[in-house]
């Protein structure tokens, strides 16, 4: 009888282990990807941004001397032009990253707080994520100031954001 209560212990003591461990595996992949909701949109739309900055300057950079941004020239010249731009996007839009993922875990708004919030959140990635991307990246191949290309991103951005990652409801509800 011992050894019978024992067995059972253990077994259960085995599946107890085991999920947790799969709890954990599952609570990892629920923090480190975005909700399902605008924050998961608006990760893809700072990607997009991020991406024709990166292919931009992978296709028309010929030499690291030819990169604006200094600390990206930096891992150019370390590291070669694939690998070191490559890496450089990674380091530093990591941070980007994390806060939006932490974001959309972590910030439950009250609607009347997070209509005045959430547009500065834009406002502010429109800014500094997509307008410096944009103009990082058409500065390859068109000869507008910087403070032109920088506007347009920024517009862009905006634009984007306000017809794709805002949840559109209805404000009027009607009773039946």
């Amino acid at each position: 009888m011992n050894k019978a209560l024992c067995s059972k212990l253990l077994k259960f003591g085995e599946e107890k282990e085991t999920q947790s461990k799969l709890d954990i595996m599952l609570s990892l992949k629920l923090f480190f990807l975005p909700r399902r909701n605008h924050w998961l949109k608006r990760l893809a739309l700072i990607f997009v941004f991020v991406m024709f900055d990166y292919l931009s300057t992978l296709a028309f950079c010929r030499a690291p001397s030819e990169e604006a941004n200094m600390y990206t020239r930096i891992f150019m010249e370390n590291l070669g032009i694939p690998l070191g731009l490559t890496l450089f996007v990674l380091v530093a839009n990591l941070p980007i990253y994390i806060t939006l993922t932490l974001d959309s875990h972590i910030v439950k708004l009250a609607p009347k707080t997070a209509l005045f919030i959430e547009p500065f959140v834009d406002f502010v990635f429109a800014w500094f994520v997509g307008g410096l991307h944009f103009s990082g990246g058409a500065s390859w191949f068109w000869n507008a100031s910087a403070l032109t290309r920088q506007i347009l991103g920024t517009s862009l951005y905006l634009l984007m954001a306000f017809l794709f990652v805002k949840p559109h409801k209805s404000k009027m509800t009607t009773k039946g």
